[in-house]
């Protein structure tokens, strides 16, 4: 955690390529947790070590599963509750959460990158959902996937199972950018920084409104934002940031 409030967390398990195993779901999960309620959190960048961001789950833990007298049913069960509850985490936590992605993001390793609020991705950075390469379609991260690009665009990656280019995640909205390999880190920190500069709970009450407002039916939605934003309007950082802006000063957050 920087002075400035951004919390960076690398995926380190290089020799499994960042696979999601059960502990680092379990790690994933505690850890979002943690900054979610710790006010000296300002944003989140997840980032990791390797030629992989993330290879999806650990297909040799999950075989090893099929030992137990019920095949894995059970096991299998426990992963895909932890690693949806992950996933969910990052969109719940009230902190933006942006990935910086290098290397592969295959599967659910692709689903973590969809999962997140904003995205920087290396140039040669690749993306996919393989899935049904092996006989087990990509069906989690299905989820995040469709409710980040259109229809066809994830349907296409879903069912070819290609690796799809940083420079054509970008242009369907799988990420914001694509950098040279030298710059995510700088792009997605100057990205931190912006972001990190805005009121906490301004930014914690957008990124709940706009989750729940994108479940609901047009008027039902506006409905919804109109009411938030009469609670933001009462906000004290709303009357700071309003009066500022009249008065051609830079505004004093108190985070409240």
């Amino acid at each position: 955690l920087d002075a400035g409030g951004i919390l960076r967390l690398t995926l380190n398990d290089t020799r499994r390529r960042n696979a999601l195993s059960e502990a680092m779901l379990t790690k994933l999960g505690s850890t979002f947790a943690e900054a979610a309620t710790n006010p000296a959190v300002r944003v989140v960048v997840l980032a990791a070590h390797g030629p992989a961001f993330c290879a999806g789950h650990d297909l040799k833990e999950l075989t090893a599963g099929r030992t137990a007298p019920d095949g894995g049913k059970a096991f299998f069960a426990k992963i895909m509750a932890l690693c949806s509850g992950v996933m969910q985490a990052i969109v719940t936590c009230p902190k933006p959460v942006i990935a910086e992605v290098t290397g592969i993001a295959t599967a659910a390793g692709c689903q973590l990158v969809a999962s997140c609020d904003l995205a920087i991705a290396a140039i040669d950075a690749r993306f996919s959902t393989p899935g049904v390469h092996i006989g087990l379609f990509c069906s989690t991260p299905m989820v995040a996937l469709s409710r980040n690009v259109a229809n066809k665009h994830a349907m296409e990656m879903l069912l070819t199972g290609d690796m799809t280019s940083a420079v054509r995640a970008a242009e369907i909205g799988l990420v914001n950018h694509a950098v040279a390999p030298e710059a995510v880190t700088e792009a997605t920190m100057v990205m931190a920084r912006k972001i990190a500069s805005k009121s906490s709970l301004t930014l914690a009450t957008g990124k709940r409104a706009f989750y729940e407002q994108r479940e609901m039916p047009l008027a039902q939605a506006y409905d919804h934002a109109s009411a938030v934003m009469v609670e933001n309007m009462l906000a004290r950082d709303a009357v700071e940031g309003i009066g500022a802006f009249i008065e051609k000063r830079s505004p004093k957050w108190q985070d409240g």
